[in-house]
């Protein structure tokens, strides 16, 4: 039986895999662009990696939280993604500009 938990784990997971293999694709793409607008995207790709690496960190923590401390850190994680999320659409956004 999953718990409340693991299911929230596994879909904030989930995301972070999306987003990931999005900004993937992105630096591909950047690569076969002109060289300002690689080092547009790489220094956008490059902060995105970063909140990416803090919201798996936050995922990592949440997994290993106490049963009374977990309410409190899925809010947290929720607030993490969001911004994750936010800045991601944001640099899609700008790109296809």
């Amino acid at each position: 039986m999953t718990s409340q938990r693991d299911e929230f784990v596994e879909k904030m997971k989930k995301q972070l895999d999306d987003i990931n293999a999005q900004l993937t694709k992105f630096e591909e793409q950047a690569d076969e662009a002109g060289e300002d607008a690689r080092a547009k995207y790489d220094a956008q790709v490059d902060k995105l990696r970063e909140q990416g690496k803090h919201m798996q960190a936050k995922l990592d923590e949440f997994r290993g939280a106490s049963e009374d401390s977990w309410d409190r850190m899925m809010d947290e994680t929720r607030k993490i993604r969001d911004a994750f999320i936010h800045s991601f659409n944001y640099f899609r956004s700008e790109i296809r500009k």
